[in-house]
């Protein structure tokens, strides 16, 4: 590299860094921007004389706003030298134990969010500042005191500064900019910049809505008599802040590299976003001795994660027909590798989400992948066009059977029952698990079915025979009777179940069973009035389900006839503290979730899959996870299963 190219690769670098930092509108990826930094630090190592004053490296963080007054920290708030590799955390470990000796280490998830300094005095929260530069911040104290899980007061009268990560669960970064762009507003990038930008609003109770959520990770000033940084976190999560979901004190490369992959086979599961893993020195007085550089601590690194963010091209639109006829737009793009998989193509939800990006056939986009495995495009690069994109028209066939489709905005519907796409799928999702569980019965097969004239429809399982399968590809003697003997099993069953496995739009299994309960078999002829006064049903819902039964009510009527369901009695709960609450399990419990769940559901509860502010009670077993940790972010009500029993 010459000097000049270097320059250049510096001045890439502070652009980036401003719409990072400044704007909290990144345009380049995490992995791009790490590239760029270490090939410039790699040429400032070779040639320390030709480092310019105002190179990235040698900032320690971000940029304050003149929006915000400007904040000292007591002790300065440090960045972390970052390493990617095994042999990098070998080198780390090898320099710390020649000037330390073997040593404990106390690692944790490193979150992906705005770090922030909380300052307490006399057990009152008295200030909360962003790192910034490390040594001065902005002052952001009325925003932070919004947030749910930064204690107001705590049990300890000494000075002290707890640090940590504001972050957004990815589910609430979904709803965040679902919002922003009903609003006409730009999404943010991803869950990290979400967090930074909520932080930086002047108004605090836009940051109030933002569902922020503040997990500690260290110390400034403080006086704590603690021996290890390990034991000092305990006292911090003791004084009422929220504790990662898993962190563990390791010794060896071995045991480092153990939870480093534990960790990355949890990242889907885990709520809040990660980039890496931090490694520390859990001894304090040996953090004292190892000291600092002029950048970073030499008793701290980010083990880093293979990225999950990737800048990517849109080659195609390609469509995809639900069982409901729903047509979806599948985003044909550059294979990339993103966190070990090679993605081809990403979801873009519907048309008006297309039209809300800007999207064009042959932009730069940045692909994410976060807690569902569904790569994600969250940003479109208008700014590397360069005049050969194509413009997205919305479809006005469906692709699969040409036939007009019926556009209503967001969703845009073909309304052919015996389009092929509709066919395939809604029998695929008619014997999955959960709905009439027919064993043997997966997608290829049902495929091979449809494709080979065996099946129509739905209806077509009831009435397969043994000579019908015999001479199939793949389908011996055992394997035909499974089949059919599976398909028999189903008749009788509950009502509700039958419901949700006809695959009516916006009706799942907690719908089917309050309509199933009220209508029993009438279900085919309930009026509009009828079905929005059921508790817990919206008119979107009614819409659906009147819609479905106008267009199917002889095939439905043949269905109850050929299955028999089993119609559920209604039966009034008696008074007790669960009848018409919300109420969300989680954890292993003394018996199976499923057991606790019919009890509640007899006691009158409603038991949801997920949490929201709208759930009265998370009631947790062992080994609880993301969704007791997002009741307390939200200020749910918890009991355990013992405090349960005993509330009954």
């Amino acid at each position: 590299m010459t000097n000049s190219q270097y320059l250049e690769k510096i001045e890439q670098l502070k652009i980036w860094a401003h719409a990072y930092y400044v704007n909290d509108n990144p345009i380049a990826t995490d992995e791009e921007y790490d590239k760029l930094y270490h090939e410039v630090l790699d040429y400032e190592t070779a040639n320390p004389t030709e480092v310019t004053e105002d190179s990235p490296t040698k900032r320690v963080g971000g940029v304050v706003r003149d929006e915000f007054s400007k904040a000292k920290h007591i002790k300065r708030m440090w960045s972390m030298e970052d390493v990617f590799t095994t042999e990098e955390v070998q080198e780390w470990l090898d320099r710390v134990e020649k000037n330390v000796g073997k040593c404990d280490y106390f690692c944790e998830p490193k979150f992906d969010g705005a770090s922030m300094n909380l300052l307490y005095e006399e057990g009152k929260l008295v200030r909360a500042i962003t790192r910034g530069d490390g040594v001065v911040g902005e002052e952001v104290t009325d925003n932070v005191r919004t947030i749910r899980s930064v204690p107001l007061s705590i049990d300890y009268q000494g000075q002290i500064e707890i640090r940590g990560e504001v972050v957004i669960r990815k589910d609430d970064f979904d709803i965040i900019n679902r919002e922003r762009l009903e609003e006409g507003e730009d999404p943010f990038a991803n869950p990290r910049n979400a967090a930074a930008g909520s932080l930086r609003q002047l108004d605090s109770s836009i940051t109030a809505k933002r569902r922020l959520v503040f997990y500690p990770w260290g110390l400034g000033e403080n006086s704590l008599a603690q021996a290890n940084l390990s034991e000092k976190m305990d006292f911090v999560y003791k004084l009422g802040f929220l504790q990662p979901p898993y962190t563990k004190k390791c010794h060896t490369l071995e045991e480092i590299e153990a939870f480093y992959q534990f960790i990355i086979s949890k990242r889907d599961e885990i709520p809040m976003m990660m980039d890496g893993l931090v490694i520390k020195v859990d001894k304090i007085s040996l953090q004292e001795d190892l000291d600092y550089t002029v950048k970073v601590p030499k008793w701290m690194c980010a083990y880093k994660f293979p990225a999950v963010e990737k800048v990517t091209k849109v080659n195609d639109i390609t469509i995809q027909v639900g069982r409901t006829g729903v047509l979806t737009p599948v985003a044909e793009v550059e294979p990339v590798d993103l966190d070990g998989a090679v993605i081809a193509r990403a979801t873009l939800h519907n048309f008006d989400e297309i039209e809300r990006k800007g999207l064009m056939i042959g932009d730069s986009v940045i692909l994410i992948r976060s807690g569902d495995v569904i790569p994600k495009i969250t940003k479109v690069l208008v700014d590397r066009r360069d005049g050969s994109e194509k413009p997205i028209s919305r479809p006005t066939q469906c692709p699969t059977c040409h036939t007009e489709v019926l556009d209503e905005g967001t969703l845009i519907k073909c309304q052919n029952l015996d389009c092929p796409d509709r066919v395939v799928n809604s029998i695929i999702h008619f014997a999955k698990k959960g709905c009439m569980n027919i064993d043997g019965l997966g997608s290829k097969i049902v495929e091979q079915l449809v494709n080979e004239g065996k099946i129509k429809d739905i209806l077509g399982l009831y009435h397969l025979k043994y000579e019908d399968l015999e001479g199939m590809e793949g389908f011996k003697h055992k394997r035909i009777q499974n089949l059919l003997d599976a398909i028999e099993d189903t008749k009788g069953v509950a009502l509700h179940r039958l419901i949700s496995a006809m695959g009516i739009e916006h009706i799942g299994e907690v719908a089917g069973k309050s309509l199933a309960l009220e209508f029993g078999l009438d279900i085919v002829d309930a009026t509009f009035e009828e079905i929005i006064a059921i508790d817990g049903i919206g008119e979107e819902m009614a819409n659906s389900l009147l819609e479905f039964m106008r267009v199917n009510h002889e095939f439905v009527l043949k269905l109850f006839d050929v299955i028999k369901p089993t119609v559920e009695e209604k039966v009034e709960a008696k008074e007790n503290p669960f009848k018409g609450k919300t109420v969300v399990l989680t954890g292993s419990m003394s018996v199976s979730r499923g057991v606790i769940k019919e009890m509640l559901e007899k006691l009158g509860a409603k038991v949801s899959g997920s949490v929201s502010k709208k759930t009265d009670y998370v009631i947790y077993g062992d080994d609880a996870g993301s969704k007791l940790a997002k009741a307390e972010g939200l200020g749910v009500k918890t009991l355990s299963e013992d405090e349960m029993r005993k509330l009954l």
